[in-house]
C-alpha cells in the first residue's frame, strides 16, 4: 500500500487535501478514487486512508482510524557521521534511516573533502530532509528522525553526549560484537569518520571526551558502509532485526 508523508496534524475522519508532490506522486503512479493509501505525519502511528478525488494536479484522501504501529529500534541511535564526498551522505541518510537510525548529525572534520557554506548547508538539510521523508515512507517508519544542522566536530564532541558515543576506528583494540555481546541495549551515538577516517587528534580528542574506540571487525569499511554496518550489528545483537 503506497505511504506518504504529510507535515500536518491529522485525525480520523479527516478530508485532506494531499500536498503537491504526494498529488504529482498519485497521479505518476496511476491510482484513482477508492484506492487505499497510508499517512502519517511523523509523529507516531498512521492513518489508513481512500482516495477521494485525483485531479491533474490535486488529490483529496479520507482518513480511517488510527493505527498506533510503530517500526522503531528499541534503543535510539544518533548517526554522527563526517561528511563524505559526493552524494555519498544521500546514500547513507537514506539506508540509517531504513535501518533504524533515530537522529543524524553531519560533521566537518578535518580529513572531510566537502566544505559546506552557510548557504549550502541550508539547502543541503532540505534536501536530506526530503531523503529522511521518502526512506521512512518506503521502511514504514512513522517517526522522522532528527536532522542536525553540520557541526565542526570539536564543537560537536563539546556537547553534552546523547548516550554512549562510539568511534569506529581500525585501530580499536576491542570490537564493536565483543561490546554489545557484554553490554544491555542503550541509546548510542556512533560516530564515522571521512574518507580517510578521522585523523590521530581527533581520535584522541574524541575519546578524551567520552568516545568508546571500538573496531568493526578485521576489515576496513568504507565511510559509506561503517554505520549502516555497526546498524545491523547493534539490531541484530540487541533487538530490533
Amino acid at each position: 500500500m503506497p505511504r506518504f508523508y504529510i507535515a500536518h496534524p491529522l485525525a480520523a475522519g479527516q478530508l485532506v487535501d494531499l500536498p503537491p508532490a504526494v498529488a504529482h506522486h498519485v497521479n505518476v503512479v496511476r491510482l484513482e478514487p477508492g484506492a487505499a493509501i497510508t499517512l502519517f505525519n511523523g509523529e507516531g502511528g498512521e492513518y489508513p486512508a481512500v482516495l477521494r478525488d485525483v485531479g491533474k494536479k490535486r488529490a483529496t484522501a479520507e482518513l480511517q482510524a488510527f493505527d498506533p504501529r510503530e517500526a522503531e529500534l528499541p534503543f535510539p541511535v544518533t548517526l554522527a557521521q563526517a561528511l563524505p564526498e559526493g552524494s555519498k551522505m544521500d546514500w547513507i541518510i537514506e539506508k540509517a534511516v531504513e535501518l533504524g537510525v533515530a537522529a543524524v548529525q553531519p560533521l566537518a572534520a578535518r580529513r572531510c573533502v566537502v566544505r559546506l557554506s552557510a548557504e549550502r548547508a541550508e539547502k543541503k538539510l532540505e534536501h536530506w530532509h526530503g531523503v529522511i521523508e521518502a526512506a521512512c515512507e518506503q521502511s514504514g517508519r512513522n517517526r522522522l528522525p532528527r536532522l542536525a544542522p553540520p557541526l565542526d566536530l570539536r564543537d560537536w564532541l563539546a556537547q553534552p553526549a546523547d548516550g554512549q558515543r562510539i568511534l569506529l576506528s581500525p585501530r580499536a583494540s576491542m570490537s564493536l560484537a565483543e561490546w554489545t555481546h557484554a553490554q544491555p541495549a542503550q541509546p548510542v551515538t556512533l560516530l564515522v569518520g571521512p574518507e580517510g577516517g578521522f585523523t590521530d587528534e581527533e581520535e584522541a580528542l574524541a575519546v578524551q571526551h567520552g568516545a568508546l574506540a571500538l573496531s568493526a571487525g578485521p576489515r576496513v569499511l568504507r565511510t559509506e558502509t561503517a554505520a549502516l554496518a555497526v546498524l545491523a550489528v547493534l539490531a541484530a545483537a540487541w533487538g530490533g532485526m
